[in-house]
């Protein structure tokens, strides 16, 4: 079953640095559900995709590879490919990612066209239901992304205020050492800055405390499959509750003309 998708979605980082974010795939793999990574040497990502029906589990072993990364007109062109462990069925695919900065240049918008091939189990839903399901996968890892983009953002700001305030504490640090190496001189001497003769102690500043600040926190491990039936239940629904329908009238149907035979 061949189908052909568009999808976008929005993070909160300009182009650049989405560049460089969606270009991280060991980083950014958690952010889908049922993926997993096992080797990427830069151009060829091998990995696996979990799916669950209801009760069944498909696991899906392939590779992708980059056949176009152009940074300057920010376009990524990913070509994929993958079969069943335990079955017959296959998946291929083809993605073409654009950044696009969004009006307010704070932001990036990311477009997807997918052309892709379902052969096997999945392939039963029909081209409706599986369309449905890549835009809540898509829905899922763009609000995966953010998070992850988000507190990246904020581990980065906060390291740079533990260092300030590292600094700080050092600085005052010192000169509380300073303070109190004169003090012990002044004593030594037996006067001290309060006036000749006097025995009065003078005050010492303690050393500014440094408040450690908490790191962020890794955003959360996606789910470790894709399970279609959370994910487009009222489609699915949609498709079965027909076919009971028709089940059920041929099986009443079925019941009368047994009766009628067996009267006659």
């Amino acid at each position: 079953m061949a189908m052909e998708m568009d999808h976008s979605f929005t993070v909160p980082v300009p182009p650049e640095q989405a560049w460089d974010v969606l270009l991280d795939v060991e980083k950014i793999a958690p952010c889908m559900p049922g993926a997993t990574v096992d080797e990427f040497d830069g151009e060829v990502v091998t990995g696996r995709i979990k799916v669950k029906v209801g009760p069944v589990s498909l696991t899906y072993r392939g590779t992708a590879k980059f056949t176009e990364r152009d940074p300057d007109a920010k376009v990524i062109l990913l070509e994929a490919s993958g079969k069943e462990t335990r079955g017959a069925g296959t998946a291929s695919a083809t993605v073409r990612a654009t950044l696009e900065p969004e009006s307010d240049g704070e932001g990036t918008t990311a477009s997807m066209h997918t052309t892709m091939n379902v052969t096997g189990r999945p392939a039963q839903f029909g081209r409706g239901v599986m369309i449905e399901v890549g835009s809540k996968l898509v829905e899922q890892f763009a609000q995966n992304l953010r998070r992850l983009i988000t507190e990246d953002g904020a581990a980065g700001g906060n390291a740079a205020a533990t260092a300030t305030d590292a600094a700080d504490g050092g600085t005052s640090a010192g000169q509380a050492t300073a303070a109190a190496e004169a003090d012990a001189e002044a004593e030594a001497s037996g006067t001290t800055q309060d006036g000749p003769g006097s025995t009065q102690p003078s005050p010492v500043v303690p050393a500014a405390a440094v408040t450690p600040t908490p790191a962020a926190q890794p955003p959360a491990a996606s789910a470790d499959s894709i399970n279609l039936v959370k994910l487009v239940g009222p489609a699915l629904l949609k498709r079965v509750i027909p076919v009971a329908v028709v089940a059920a009238a041929l099986a009443l149907l079925g019941r009368r003309l047994f009766r009628r035979g067996a009267k006659g």
